[in-house]
């Protein structure tokens, strides 16, 4: 699905210019309406990252560099951060600056969709909250994987649609009501909280997720819920 879908532009265009719009405001949004917890699951899919000694890494869809920045702290390794929204990345590159962390990461403009990297060149990919918003989700993965050296290890942070029906009805109520009142009150993008909640509910998350993974070449993967089930983390071998 697309941020608006009465418009004739692709989804890729669509994204890029809705975080344009949203740079701002969207790291404050993201802590009111996580609790403060998608900083806590960011750090723990970093911790995956350093358990498997990465020289190089890339975070796609790194956005205001969270992710990259927690990766930047693994000791002699080195961080891409590539994201299409060209004002997040700004916001990204002042944190960067600000934590003095300019010669452990860099941030580029990119698609993931169509990276800029030769074939087998990171140990480990990221990509947090960002693949419900690829265009092509398997030709994203793909790419992903194109990049990954031999038993490299993508990891994905991302929504999912708890399984258990009681509290998968009280993750209904919340995400219906809650993400985009927040949106409305504090946001001047209504209509971007409106497509990342609907697009949350609509992502093929859990095994559905795996099913894909394995498709676009990945193995050996594991889910690791957070939340009641509401966000999981997904760990894939090339």
């Amino acid at each position: 699905m697309k941020p608006n879908q009465s418009l004739s532009s692709s989804k890729k265009t669509q994204i890029e210019n809705m975080f344009d719009s949203i740079s701002v405001e969207y790291d404050f949004l993201n802590r009111i309406i996580t609790f403060g917890n998608d900083l806590r699951w960011k750090k723990k899919m970093c911790s995956i990252a350093k358990s498997y000694n990465p020289k190089k890494l890339l975070d796609i869809a790194t956005g205001t560099a969270d992710i990259a920045l927690e990766l930047a702290k693994i000791k002699n390794a080195k961080t891409i951060g590539v994201d299409i929204s060209k004002k997040m990345l700004e916001v990204g590159r002042k944190k960067i600056v600000d934590q003095n962390l300019s010669d452990n990461v860099v941030l580029k403009s990119g698609d993931a969709e169509n990276l800029n990297f030769s074939d087998s060149c990171f140990d480990v990919v990221t990509i947090g909250f960002g693949v419900r918003n690829f265009q092509n989700l398997e030709k994203g993965l793909k790419e992903s994987c194109r990049v990954l050296k031999k038993d490299g290890v993508l990891i994905v942070l991302e929504t999912s649609v708890p399984e258990n029906a009681i509290i998968r009805f009280f993750y209904f109520l919340f995400s219906r009501s809650f993400i985009p009142f927040v949106g409305s009150l504090f946001s001047k993008d209504k209509r971007a909280y409106e497509y990342l909640q609907k697009s949350a509910e609509k992502f093929p998350s859990g095994k559905k997720f795996v099913s894909v993974l394995e498709d676009c070449g990945f193995k050996n993967i594991t889910i690791k819920p957070l939340m009641l089930g509401a966000t999981s983390i997904y760990v894939a071998l090339k």
